[in-house]
């Protein structure tokens, strides 16, 4: 099952989207978004306070499942969307759209949510893209990253502290490294086409990335 889930960041920073996911999740304006670009809308999530009155009729009126949420709570839309499909859909894998390239505090969260205990057993199955970036998460183990055709940079940010991180086959490497603290190990670049990395606690976010 592959699921595409797109939140409300500016359409110009969206990757393109191809007609390859089994659903499509809307998260706010995200829905909008979709329906606009011509997706089916299976669910549309959130407190569509993004939207105009309008807008939100024609999201509601569209929308296979809608749930909503009060404005004032505790967890964000996206949040909700994220807890919706893997109570719903516990293998499915996630390409988030939308989610980076708007509000900083909107894409930090994105970012770090997948370190809640709810989410950390789906961490490696997600994965934020948009028109620069692409964004995978790791927990521990050892692990082969494939380079995209498009994409020339590589970085690996460690999230968490890490212990023994090693990178083989890119530009510049690390062997059992500890990591103490959240650092990016920014503008690696890839050797081949695929590079490696192991580490044996923590999680590490693997960005590839290209100049706009």
């Amino acid at each position: 099952m592959k699921i595409l889930l797109a939140s409300g960041a500016p359409l110009e920073t969206w990757p393109q989207i191809e007609r390859k996911y089994d659903l499509y999740i809307g998260v706010d304006r995200g829905s909008l978004f979709l329906l606009n670009l011509g997706f089916p809308l299976e669910l549309a999530i959130g407190d569509f306070d993004s939207l105009s009155n309008e807008e939100k009729k024609f999201v509601l009126r569209q929308a296979k499942h809608v749930q909503t949420a009060p404005a004032e709570k505790d967890d964000t839309d996206s949040q909700l969307a994220l807890a919706y499909i893997f109570e719903h859909y516990p293998d499915a894998e996630v390409t988030f759209v939308g989610a980076t390239g708007g509000r900083i505090d909107h894409f930090l969260a994105n970012l770090w949510m997948v370190l809640e205990p709810r989410f950390l057993p789906y961490c490696q199955q997600l994965t934020l893209k948009d028109k620069g970036n692409t964004i995978c998460f790791l927990s521990p183990g050892i692990h082969e990253i494939k380079r995209e055709n498009d994409m020339t940079y590589l970085a690996y940010c460690c999230l968490t502290p890490v212990d023994k991180l090693t990178l083989t086959e890119s530009k510049y490497t690390l062997d059992n490294q500890n990591v103490s603290r959240p650092t990016s190990y920014a503008s690696n670049e890839f050797v081949g086409n695929k590079a490696k990395i192991s580490f044996t606690k923590g999680m590490v976010a693997v960005i590839q990335s290209k100049d706009s």
